[in-house]
């Protein structure tokens, strides 16, 4: 097979279970480049193993440690993911197909489809869930934010065909999740100078829940739709919950 002239990036902390599955989906890349940030598992051998340089970085924050990432590859044209998601058959054949037509000032979004709770999840806000992750580092690329990273691109343009991401090991997996992007979140909104609300701590959780569930359809997607619409309720409730815990903790330790 052709090698395009294309860097598949993924950025690393102990995904020796996943990080294999996706390199060996890019089959077309000439490079795959997994920059890690110390893992205490098997995760830099592995994707060793898959065909990839390893680099390995402390931990810079999501967006600063994706763009450092693409800084260290040997190819401008960029495929940015995450060691939980692959390139699916169609996406690969797509990319292939459309390369020599990229526009380099364009960055492309790809709509993802997520893998939980023994299904695809098709609704509930978690499909296309289009991610901008095939651009060109002269033109484009990831910001600084330290949550909700993305990548900045003067113009924008869409693939048809998904990346497949399976984005939790389990419940206790999205449970341990949602608390930690939660209290990322909370400090976000602290740096930020946005004050705890307990009108937004006790309406905010049922709003997400009906959008999730029911203005986003999430029902259709069987019970896992109803556990995903009751997580990401949750999950807004602890945001605001650790906002009051911060800023008191704050009051508390100031003279």
């Amino acid at each position: 097979m052709e090698k395009l002239p294309l860097s598949v990036v993924v950025i690393t902390k102990d995904e020796e279970n996943s990080i294999e599955r996706c390199l060996r989906s890019a089959p077309f890349a000439s490079e795959l480049l997994v920059v890690d940030s110390f893992s205490k598992d098997a995760t830099a051998e592995t994707a060793q193993r898959a065909g990839a340089r390893v680099l390995r970085e402390a931990w810079r924050g999501f967006g600063a440690q994706k763009k450092f990432a693409v800084d260290q590859a040997r190819h401008d044209w960029i495929l940015s993911l995450d060691a939980d998601e692959a390139v699916s058959p169609e996406l690969a054949e797509e990319i292939r197909r459309r390369f020599s037509s990229l526009d380099e000032q364009t960055g492309y979004l790809i709509p993802r489809r997520s893998y939980h709770l023994g299904r695809w999840i098709l609704h509930g806000g978690w499909f296309p869930d289009r991610q901008l992750r095939l651009f060109h580092r002269g033109h484009s690329n990831w910001g600084g934010e330290r949550i909700h990273e993305q990548v900045h691109s003067p113009r924008r343009a869409f693939f048809t065909s998904p990346i497949l991401h399976w984005v939790f090991e389990d419940l206790s997996d999205q449970v341990i999740t949602n608390d930690r992007y939660a209290g990322l979140q909370a400090q976000e909104l602290l740096r930020r100078g946005v004050k705890f609300s307990v009108w937004r701590l006790v309406t905010k959780p049922p709003v997400k829940f009906f959008e999730n569930y029911v203005w986003k359809r999430g029902f259709l997607d069987g019970l896992p739709g109803f556990l995903i619409a009751v997580s990401s309720s949750y999950s807004v409730f602890l945001k605001h919950a650790k906002l009051w815990e911060l800023e008191r903790r704050a009051r508390v330790e100031t003279p």
